[in-house]
């Protein structure tokens, strides 16, 4: 047998068992279609968090990304189909005021991974929900609030009295009281989750009423802050840029430990139903107090030695910063 006729044999062989692999390589190295879903603005903190990791999974060239804003709560369920139809493996959205519906979509694709913002339970095999679990910086940026108010009046604007902005206001609130016992809330709700205008009018009502420091769990509350010369601490994003000299500090949410643990058990194939709200704690880097930046020399040095010192207990484990769900009450007389 001649030398030219094996290696023509061996270049057979080599191609043939390309080919065969050829499609287990193309599993192996194709990336993730992952879609997001948005109830509001790219630009709305919440959303945003979610939109920015999954914008930094596809810059790293882990996952192929497209998303949706502003879809309303009626065409959620379509657009949900319309993506799981398409070919994502993943879709990441908000399922709060759509519950029954989005779980209804995840059942009817199985072999699609869903991870959702949600007040409820996972549902196998495939529905995993989220929740944004960053009350221990929320109680650290209480603290600074408490050292932070002269008189003694501080304002809280939420979106909707739900669980994962309950426990966010009153873990806020417990802050506060460690260090500023004297403190009062006046506690509002706009029942919306982006309506600047109305959170400013909210706001504007606290100041008239004696509040020094607001809690901006929604946008437009720094910006009544600002107008009238008052402190703001922010809530899931780090606006202090925008308003150096009325915020003072906040809560951050890091949506990134969880986006690429999704994405990972995706690859995987190895994706399930679970609860990823532990993923938002501290110990996980899901959440953080921003740093205090502009305010740094203007926070009481006691203040900052006792958030810090707070701050660490949270992360070593030494103190459990208590969830509590209920609708936080004004305490003002």
């Amino acid at each position: 047998m001649s030398m030219q006729f094996l290696t023509r044999r061996r270049a057979v062989v080599l191609a043939a068992a390309l080919v065969s692999l050829a499609p287990a390589l193309a599993l192996a190295q194709a990336k993730p279609k992952v879609a997001g879903i948005y109830t509001v603005p790219f630009e709305q903190q919440w959303a945003g968090r979610l939109h920015t990791a999954l914008k930094a999974a596809e810059a790293r060239g882990d996952i192929e990304y497209k998303a949706s804003e502003n879809v309303s709560n009626a065409d959620y369920e379509r657009v949900m189909r319309e993506y799981a139809t398409a070919g994502n493996t993943l879709i990441v959205g908000e399922a709060f005021a759509v519950e029954a519906a989005a779980r209804k979509v995840a059942k009817d694709f199985p072999k699609v991974s869903f991870l959702m913002g949600s007040s409820g339970k996972p549902a196998a095999p495939n529905f995993s929900v989220f929740d944004n679990y960053i009350q221990e910086p929320a109680y650290l940026s209480g603290m600074v609030a408490g050292g932070m108010t002269k008189s003694n009046k501080i304002g809280l604007v939420g979106g909707f009295p739900i669980p994962e902005v309950n426990r966010l206001m009153n873990a806020f609130m417990m802050g506060v009281k460690e260090v500023n016992p004297k403190a009062e809330f006046s506690v509002s709700f706009i029942n919306s989750w982006f309506d600047p205008p109305k959170a400013k009018e909210a706001a504007f009502a606290m100041i008239d009423k004696g509040a020094d420091v607001l809690y901006a769990e929604r946008f437009g509350v720094s910006d009544a802050a600002k107008e009238k010369g008052k402190l703001a601490i922010g809530n899931v994003i780090n606006t202090q840029t925008q308003y150096p000299d009325t915020v003072v500090a906040s809560a951050l949410w890091h949506f990134e430990p969880a986006a690429d643990r999704a994405i990972k058990l995706v690859k995987e194939g190895k994706f399930s139903a679970e609860d990823y709200g532990p993923y938002a704690m501290m110990k996980h880097k899901g959440s953080s107090l921003a740093p205090l930046g502009t305010f740094e020399k203007k926070v009481p040095a006691d203040i900052v030695a006792k958030v810090k010192a707070k701050e660490k207990a949270i992360v070593d484990g030494g103190f459990a910063v208590k969830v509590d769900d209920n609708q936080p009450k004004s305490t003002t007389k």
